[in-house]
């Protein structure tokens, strides 16, 4: 993907998640990997209505090099792009579902696996204690779950921030808007669900392995 394409693409992906109401006013921003440093969107700009030139060109330190000032979560970006060493987008949102299972502070992983596609998709969504937005400490935290996770054979796509909204990455922005459309949705369903469902049985998260290579 070209520096073009990938502006193109993040104002695509942007507007799809603005009118979709994944994301509302000014929250959320979008960061794609270049081969020399980083797109991002501004501070404070709306996912809805962004403009391809003025999106923020940042170089492999972190340097503005043109458009308008970066986000402010651009530290936690950068963290997330070398922690799992492949990553091609990051996006992050305010979903509602997924903000509304942490309100009440919890830990551990955001949600168990009660789909085979959560399972398959997302995976394991560990939740980060709360820290202001672009809180050093929330990339701190974000980097070691990642490390760690990854280090245990299940690597992460996505962690949850604390009243704030999840980060979700892949190689691409359509892919990463995939890991995302999943994980509210699902969600969504533990939101609704009267009574909550059993998570999936072991000797079905083993089938998704074996026939999938889902790593969970």
């Amino acid at each position: 993907m070209t520096e073009s394409q990938a502006r193109e693409e993040i104002c695509r992906v942007g507007r799809s998640l603005y009118q979709r109401g994944y994301v509302h006013a000014t929250a959320g921003n979008i960061s794609v990997r270049l081969d020399d440093g980083f797109l991002i969107t501004p501070t404070d700009a709306c996912l809805g209505f962004l403009d391809p030139a003025t999106l923020s060109r940042v170089d492999n330190e972190g340097r503005q090099q043109g458009g308008a000032p970066a986000s402010k979560t651009l530290a936690l970006h950068r963290r997330i792009y070398a922690a799992s060493r492949g990553a091609g987008c990051v996006i992050h949102t305010h979903s509602t579902h997924c903000v509304a299972l942490t309100l009440s502070e919890p830990s551990g992983d955001l949600l168990p696996p009660i789909t085979p596609y959560f399972v398959m998709k997302v995976g394991h969504v560990p939740v980060v204690p709360y820290h202001r937005p672009g809180a050093p400490e929330a990339a701190d935290a974000v980097s070691e779950l990642i490390g760690r996770y990854a280090a245990q054979g299940t690597p992460l796509r996505a962690v949850m921030m604390t009243r704030l909204g999840p980060n979700v990455w892949h190689d691409t922005p359509a892919q990463a808007m995939a890991v995302l459309e999943e994980l509210e949705e699902t969600a969504r369903l533990w939101v609704l669900a009267r009574p909550k469902p059993q998570p999936l049985p072991p000797e079905a998260i083993q089938e998704l392995r074996v026939a999938f290579g889902a790593r969970w």
